[in-house]
């Protein structure tokens, strides 16, 4: 994954990076409004850029949307394999080459798992298949790629996030996972609570931890402070991942904040200090991007249309009916843990949708709930909600 490398019209890592950019300006600004949170499964993400910092934190991974999406583009032909290569640097023919290239040199990483499977309904071309050799095709099965996507993560997701249909055809899954130590962990003892003031102007004291980082690994760039911390690498001498932590000017926000990440290290104007010292809470965030919603703002339209162009994926005439992210990133004393998993999933061209009947059930007025034990219809727990609902403790 070199920028001189031939296999893509933009050289991969500046693909990558150029998607995460357009993702996080375009993209989550095309998402709902605002967050949601989802009972169990995270948080559903997005905003309108304004002048504020959206409330909600988020994580996701410009990695495994683009190693996603730019497998399913190798199958990807005309009007559509241009509006793909346009986002992703590549697509057609061309695609399944860089695809390999990215997760084979990703895999180098220590500690990271990078994985892509394909589960289908509709027969998939022998040519596409046999251009992704690291790609493993199963007939559709619903609970097998749930409990594939456990294993992957070792069990950070749980299952994959989207409901397979009888119109899910076919289901592209990517996995990337990591779970690493940091070279050196930060030491309990200077864990203490400091105040956090979020988005809002909100101030509350968290779990801090702290550790001196040499001068050498902290820079400024666009306004930003950008610290550097390494994970361990592996026994064989894989290289272990960094982590960068940006801070940027009061009020900034994640599409100003967050290119510092990834910017060359050289673009950086170190410190003119003698030491540093970091405050870094510990932190857990969990987040589900409906993706779908923002291929439009990315300029990717023809895919999701009937007038789609798979025919380098599979003989019967396919669209992406849905583009799913589920990401999860935890750091403490010891080290970082992460995983996403990105879904694209694909349904009948030119088929008229089923009409559905929807009920919607509001529990805004006094209602009861009662709980049972698991075998029969024993009432274990009865409760009757009849004032205003108080907010579960965390």
């Amino acid at each position: 994954m070199t920028d001189g490398s031939t296999t893509s019209a933009i050289p991969t890592t500046r693909a990558i990076q150029h998607l995460a950019q357009r993702w996080i300006q375009d993209g989550m600004a095309a998402g709902a409004a605002g967050a949601a949170g989802t009972a169990g499964r995270g948080r559903e993400w997005g905003w309108r850029r304004a002048r504020t910092v959206p409330a909600a934190g988020f994580v996701c991974s410009p990695a495994g949307l683009w190693l996603a999406l730019a497998a399913v583009a190798a199958g990807a032909r005309g009007g559509t394999a241009a509006e793909l290569r346009a986002l992703l640097g590549t697509a057609d023919r061309e695609a399944a080459p860089a695809v390999t290239e990215v997760a084979r040199e990703l895999a180098t990483t220590g500690a990271l798992g990078v994985a892509t499977r394909v589960w289908s309904r509709v027969p998939v071309l022998r040519a596409y298949r046999e251009a992704l050799p690291d790609v493993r095709f199963d007939p559709m099965d619903p609970a097998a790629v749930d409990a594939w996507v456990r294993e992957a993560t070792g069990g950070l997701i749980d299952r994959l996030p989207l409901e397979i249909t009888d119109d899910t055809l076919l289901a592209l899954v990517n996995v990337l996972a990591l779970k690493a130590r940091w070279e050196k962990p930060f030491e309990g003892w200077r864990t203490q609570d400091l105040p956090f003031t979020d988005a809002a102007g909100t101030v509350r004291e968290v779990p801090t931890m702290g550790k001196d980082v040499p001068v050498a690994d902290a820079w400024t760039a666009g306004g930003a402070y950008v610290v550097e911390l390494r994970c361990a690498g592996e026994p064989d001498g894989g290289p272990g991942a960094r982590v960068r932590l940006v801070l940027g000017e009061p009020g900034a926000g994640p599409e100003r904040v967050l290119p510092a990440g990834w910017a060359p290290r050289t673009a950086g104007v170190p410190l003119d200090t003698d030491r540093v010292t970091i405050g870094l809470p510990r932190l857990a965030l969990r987040t589900r991007v409906p993706v779908t919603g923002q291929l439009p703002a990315l300029g990717v339209r023809l895919a999701t249309s009937d007038d789609a162009d798979f025919s380098g994926l599979s003989p019967e005439p396919l669209l992406v009916s849905d583009v799913i992210q589920e990401a999860v990133l935890k750091i403490a004393e010891e080290g970082v843990e992460a995983a996403a998993v990105t879904v694209v999933a694909m349904a009948p061209a030119g088929a008229a949708p089923r009409p559905q009947r929807v009920q919607h059930i509001a529990f805004d007025r006094p209602f009861g709930v009662v709980g049972l034990a698991g075998a029969d219809d024993v009432p274990l727990f009865t409760a009757w909600q009849a004032d205003i609902p108080a907010e579960p403790d965390a």
